[in-house]
């Protein structure tokens, strides 16, 4: 009888066991897929496409790097972060250098491992709060977190803010 291969925890989700804060992982890759594979994906877990959120980094002209989390349907107002966060101005930092910035590639940066490693300030949608859920990457692609949007906030230290377009 084969073993069943164990999943290695990733290091957002070692920070959350530490914390005691309770999540699901789950094997999770809705890039880069048609509507109709992303929903037959999400169905399989019970989540909808609102439930996702994406995890996105800029770079501010007065304080460096600046994290938001925010609905992966929505887009990011670059002036609602810069204004939360203190900045005059905010632009997405290049492809080419998130990993080296935030120690992620592409579609897995995850704000607890940001937030663990390089505790660059960190901003969740006002439309995180007060939801039972959301599922955020678990910091490497294909694998994604469902857990408490207040829980985390409370744990990296993010205000909810107004960031949509």
């Amino acid at each position: 009888m084969a073993k069943k291969k164990k999943s290695k925890k990733t290091l957002p989700e070692q920070v959350l066991e530490k914390h005691g804060i309770d999540y699901k992982p789950l094997d999770l890759n809705i890039l880069d897929k048609t509507d109709e594979e992303r929903d037959a994906l999400l169905a399989k877990y019970n989540v909808k496409y609102e439930d996702v959120y994406k995890t996105l980094a800029t770079h501010g002209d007065k304080t460096g790097p600046v994290v938001a989390v925010l609905p992966i349907s929505q887009h990011l107002s670059l002036k609602k972060l810069a204004a939360a966060s203190g900045n005059k101005k905010v632009q997405m930092i290049h492809l080419k250098e998130l990993q080296k910035t935030t120690g992620y590639i592409h579609g897995a940066n995850n704000p607890v491992g940001i937030w663990q490693n390089k505790h660059f300030p960190i901003y969740f949608d006002a439309s995180a709060q007060g939801r039972d859920y959301f599922l955020v990457s678990g910091g490497e692609l294909g694998r994604s977190d469902q857990v408490n949007p207040d829980e985390v906030a409370k744990l990296v230290d993010a205000p909810f803010v107004d960031l949509l377009e």
